[in-house]
């Protein structure tokens, strides 16, 4: 709606959303088909603003002026044990490793934009296809960067540690302020506590080669290759991500609480939990430097953009956090 409603009335051309690339073709094929005046060709209507009326009342609500420091997260679960402080780098994992992380339904449906009566007919036979393909042509460089940090947490504040006590970064993340009132904070041993937590970080990537073949068929307009392949590209990093998480909760000795299949994996039926920066847990983009500069990953060829993006785009990074009741909550209001 802030699309086809405010930017549409002060811009002077036809502007639409599309919520994704599947989304824009189509809006193209009807607005080249409007262009060349194909009878009964037409533009979608234009979106709507709703909003429900439940919403509209909490909006009037008056907020609380304060509340506590600390949200009722629990304060007495055990601290794992680390293998190692610091970071390690692993380089040149097989794609059979985490190719079974891979989330077919975001894929399909997500990605590639397909109906459920197609996925068997269409869209397996194409994931075999590309996978195929991935692999003779060696398109990818799957790589981790990952570490474990000490920490502790003041207030809203994530304090990062060095091995001799004294703080080498933090991280400040937003609180919710009714409800519970979460912040990612509340999941580590407070400074007051005396006690020392521990901060899991990680950055994977499958590597530039798998970007630089998507760009390459986007250049010879082979736009359905296209999209499948870069659709799958960025699935293969999240999948990537999943298998490193678990890990990660291997060493730190909470894995014995994974499920047992992806489906359970994949609505995060484990202890622990990896918030990726963006969020709404940890919004601000800018904190990614601060992860850049304790992991360094440009020893795995990840590099930092100025507005804090990462490169290759099939990369992603994570905060991870061991504690049992750590899950996704909305910053901005209730769980």
């Amino acid at each position: 709606a802030y699309v086809e409603q405010d930017l549409h009335e002060i811009y002077q051309g036809e502007v639409r959303y599309a919520r994704d690339a599947f989304e824009g073709l189509r809006l193209m094929d009807a607005l080249m088909a409007v262009k060349r005046g194909i009878p009964g060709a037409a533009l979608p209507e234009l979106k709507q603003r709703r909003v429900k009326a439940a919403a509209a009342v909490r909006n009037t609500e008056q907020l609380p002026a304060e509340g506590p420091r600390r949200s009722d997260v629990a304060t007495d679960n055990p601290v794992p044990t680390p293998p190692f402080l610091g970071t390690r780098v692993v380089k040149g994992i097989p794609l059979k490793e985490y190719a079974s992380w891979l989330d077919e339904g975001a894929l399909f449906k997500g990605q590639w934009g397909l109906k459920r009566d197609v996925i068997d007919s269409v869209g397996r036979p194409r994931l075999r296809l590309w996978l195929d393909r991935l692999r003779t042509e060696n398109l990818l460089e799957a790589a981790v960067v990952y570490g474990y940090f000490p920490c502790v947490s003041k207030d809203d504040d994530l304090i990062v540690l060095d091995e001799q006590g004294n703080e080498r970064t933090r991280f400040t993340f937003p609180r919710q302020d009714r409800g519970r009132r979460l912040c990612l904070a509340d999941f580590f041993r407070s400074e007051e506590s005396g006690q020392v937590d521990v901060v899991g970080l990680q950055v994977v990537t499958v590597g530039s080669r798998i970007g630089e073949a998507t760009a390459g068929l986007f250049e010879t307009d082979a736009y359905r290759d296209y999209l499948e392949l870069h659709g799958l590209s960025v699935q293969l990093a999240e999948a990537l991500a999943e298998y490193w998480h678990a890990r990660v909760r291997a060493e730190l000795g909470i894995g014995v609480h994974d499920p047992a299949g992806l489906d359970g994996m994949l609505r995060t039926q484990y202890q622990g939990c990896r918030y990726s920066l963006g969020y709404p847990a940890c919004p601000d983009l800018e904190d990614r430097g601060k992860i850049a500069d304790l992991l360094r990953p440009e020893r795995i060829g990840v590099e930092l953009s100025e507005e804090f993006q990462l490169h290759p785009e099939q990369s992603t990074d994570a905060i991870v956090v061991h504690h049992p009741e750590a899950s996704y909550f909305n910053a901005g209001g209730r769980p």
